[in-house]
Formats: C-alpha cells, sequence, structure tokens
C-alpha cells in the first residue's frame, strides 16, 4: 500500500479525511445514514451525497482515502489569502495568539490599533481559516494550540453527573441570591469552581467577579478537602477591598462543605447552584475553559506555585473582552477601586 500523507479540508465546514474513514469503518457495520450523521454532528443529507458523489463509480463502493481525493479534486486551487500576503498583519496576529488571544479579540483590536488601514483589517474568520487550512503558508500550523479549545472541531457538551447535597449546615440556594447579582450591575458578587488535576488529586480554585470579570485563583497545595478550601478560600477574599466582598456562588461540591465557617470569617454569602446547571455560573464556568489552555487535563496541578498562579490570572486579566466591550477586567476593576 502507498503510504499516505494526511491532508485536512479547507474548513471543518468540510469533512475531512478522519470523517471519511469514520463512514466508511460505519458503513461496513452496517450503520445508517443517519446514525452516522448524528455521531458526526452533520445533517443527514451531508452524509447521502458524499457517500453518492465520491464512491467508485465502477463498484459503487465507498473507500476513504479515494474519497477524500475525489473531493479535495473538486475544490479550486486556494489563493493566497490576505495574512499570507502582509507580513506585518501575519507578525500581528502570530504574536497575540502566542499570547493565546482569541481570534476575535485580534480582529477587534487591529481595528483599534491599525484604524483607516483596510489591509490590517481581517475578521476573526479569516484567522481560523489561517490556521486550520493546511498547505497555504499563512499562519503557523502548531499556533491552533494555542486556542481556547486546542482543536479545530468543537466537541459536544456532557452533562455533569448530578451531585446531591452533602453538607451539615443547609444551603442557601440561587434561588434566594439577591436580583442584583444576576444584573451585573453591583461590583462585587463572585462565581467559584475547582479545577481538577490528575487522577483527582490536585486542584486549583478559581473565582470571577461577574461585573468585570475579574479572576482570581485559589492556590490548594495540599489537598482540595473541606477545610483546606476553607482556609485557602478566605485568605484569596481577604485580600479585597470589602466593597468587592459581596457574595459567592458555587456548585454543590463536597469541597465548600465548610461554606458557613468561610461565611462567617468573610462576612460574604454563599449561594449555591442547582444540581447539573453549570449555566448559573456561567461566567466561571467560560473562564474554567480559558484556564484549561494553562492547566490541561490530565496534569498534576500542585506543580504550579502561587507566583505561577499570580501570572495566569494577570495575563487572564488584561486580556480585552468582548463582553467589556474590549476593556480588559483589569481596567474594570482599576475603574471601580478608583471611585471607592
Amino acid at each position: 500500500m502507498r503510504p499516505r500523507t494526511y491532508r485536512a479540508s479547507l474548513s471543518s465546514r468540510f469533512l475531512s479525511e478522519e470523517d471519511r474513514i469514520f463512514i466508511a469503518d460505519r458503513l461496513v457495520a452496517g450503520w445508517s445514514i443517519r446514525r452516522i450523521a448524528a455521531s458526526l454532528e452533520r445533517p443527514a443529507s451531508t452524509i447521502s451525497r458524499e457517500v453518492r458523489r465520491n464512491r467508485n463509480p465502477r463498484t459503487g463502493s465507498y473507500r476513504p482515502f479515494a474519497a477524500h481525493d475525489r473531493a479535495l479534486a473538486r475544490l479550486p486551487r486556494p489563493k493566497v489569502g490576505k495574512i499570507g500576503q502582509s507580513p506585518e498583519l501575519r507578525a500581528y496576529i502570530q504574536e497575540r495568539l502566542e499570547r493565546r488571544w482569541s481570534p476575535e479579540q485580534i480582529s477587534r483590536m487591529l481595528r483599534l490599533d491599525f484604524p483607516g488601514r483596510e489591509e490590517m483589517h481581517v475578521v476573526h474568520e479569516t484567522i481560523y481559516l489561517a490556521l486550520y487550512a493546511q498547505g497555504r503558508g499563512e499562519l503557523r500550523r502548531d499556533l491552533h494550540k494555542a486556542l481556547r479549545t486546542g482543536r479545530a472541531r468543537r466537541k459536544p457538551r456532557q452533562h455533569a453527573q448530578r451531585r446531591q447535597p452533602r453538607f451539615r449546615d443547609p444551603m442557601v440556594m440561587i434561588s434566594e441570591r439577591p436580583a442584583e447579582v444576576e444584573d451585573r450591575v453591583v461590583p462585587g458578587h463572585w462565581e467559584g469552581d475547582l479545577i481538577i488535576g490528575k487522577n483527582q488529586k490536585s486542584a486549583i480554585g478559581t473565582l470571577v467577579e461577574r461585573t468585570t470579570r475579574y479572576v482570581m485563583l485559589v492556590h490548594l497545595p495540599d489537598d482540595h478537602g473541606a477545610e483546606s478550601m476553607r482556609d485557602a478560600l478566605t485568605a484569596t477574599i481577604e485580600r479585597l477591598p470589602t466593597p468587592l466582598r459581596r457574595s459567592l456562588t458555587w456548585d454543590q461540591g463536597s469541597e465548600m462543605g465548610q461554606h458557613k465557617a468561610f461565611t462567617t470569617a468573610t462576612d460574604m454569602p454563599v449561594y449555591f447552584c442547582d444540581p447539573a446547571s453549570p449555566w448559573q455560573r456561567g461566567s466561571n464556568e467560560n473562564t474554567n475553559g480559558l484556564l484549561r489552555q494553562y492547566f490541561p487535563k490530565g496534569t498534576d496541578l500542585a506543580q504550579h506555585d502561587t507566583t505561577e498562579l499570580e501570572r495566569i490570572a494577570h495575563e487572564l486579566n488584561t486580556r480585552p473582552r468582548k463582553t467589556l466591550e474590549w476593556d480588559t477586567p483589569a481596567e474594570r476593576l482599576a475603574t471601580l477601586i478608583g471611585v471607592w
């Protein structure tokens, strides 16, 4: 058999060679077109058309490598894109991708940094295309690892397993949280959670302020049991000025078993989300996704000391955010502190 070189499609909108291998294997296994389409998260018509157009015209059999070659042969030769034509633009984008900026952040800041220079303006989809289209030579292929997901295609989210309340002290549920928290107008209301490391043995606490999206990381060098969490969380929160210590929203993880003692020490009430409802801490969930670029799943999180956590939090807090009208969390927080 001749050696093959993997060639991806121009965009995740198109089927890749891996997709076609999946289709061929499942057809041999007797899967229906609809079942294959559901597994690939594609319309059934896409799979049906793929098999019809790219199967062997003589035998009618579907062979993935030959099908991929036929599909690529139909595509027009890609022209050098805008990023590939401009070394200045390419260098600007690559430098910020290395700093883990998102393509949308880069696109926005290009317009702010180069007003009136249309040749330096690209939409974020153009940056994604330059990253994922092999052979175009516009951006280094390895830079996709700096993206939040680290991959070209999104994976479906799975529902978190339902966890039962396990606290001796009664919980105050999110339904009893003041209305001002939901409005995100009054600062000082935080969302929190844990990022868990290898074999569930290490963890890092994450805190996000709902109004400014300012991030603080909680160092847990020994363990993430209820008492260790209480002490580390208290020490972190006590660094904040009093007006920024209004409430904390958390899920029903066992690490918050000492929530009453935490509230007594900080005068900061804790509100608990409903089971299997991560959207009730949406800002924190989003931030934890960003932090996984720095703390990949399956790694030992105990190796990161306080200095490293502060450096990473600073990097996140100095990124422009779309939800803040392209201000940074640090700028928004500094404005609030200046008012006080």
